[in-house]
């Protein structure tokens, strides 16, 4: 099942996933995580909340319109590769389209490219370096 939820949700596979679990979680906290616009969605199998996405309003300087980017975007690992995060993104897709978002984008990691791809995203930057993190690659997803 698919919920919107609360920052403080989302920071414990924030920190498992993405930063290995070598942060305490408010370091784990993006900058707009709590503003108006932003929402996070967690996908729980039960009680258990085993995938979670953040989304911020939030332009890409190459393109024009309204805009949210994707980040944070983490999977327990043993429900990867089981399609809850491609059900939890398409979730973010129908809601934005709904408010009249034109699209959607982020810094994908270099071993997520394949699965924003599947969804639809288009590469539109080469590989950079997000020190501490590793290679990116801007993605981009017209919605509406």
């Amino acid at each position: 099942m698919i919920k919107f939820i609360t920052t403080e949700q989302v920071l414990p596979l924030r920190n498992e996933i993405l930063r290995e679990g070598k942060l305490k979680l408010e370091e784990c906290i993006f900058l707009n995580d709590d503003t108006e616009s932003t929402f996070h969605l967690g996908y729980f199998e039960g009680d258990e909340l085993v995938c979670v996405a953040s989304f911020h309003s939030q332009r890409y300087e190459k393109f024009d319109g309204e805009a949210f980017q994707l980040r944070g975007m983490a999977t327990a690992s043993k429900y990867q590769g089981k399609g809850i995060g491609n059900k939890l993104v398409n979730f973010a897709i129908v809601y934005l389209r709904g408010q009249k978002i034109n699209y959607l984008w982020c810094n994908a990691r270099e071993k997520a490219v394949k699965f924003y791809q599947s969804l639809g995203f288009e590469l539109v930057s080469d590989f950079f370096e997000i020190p501490g993190i590793g290679k990116h690659k801007v993605m981009y997803l017209k919605i509406f």
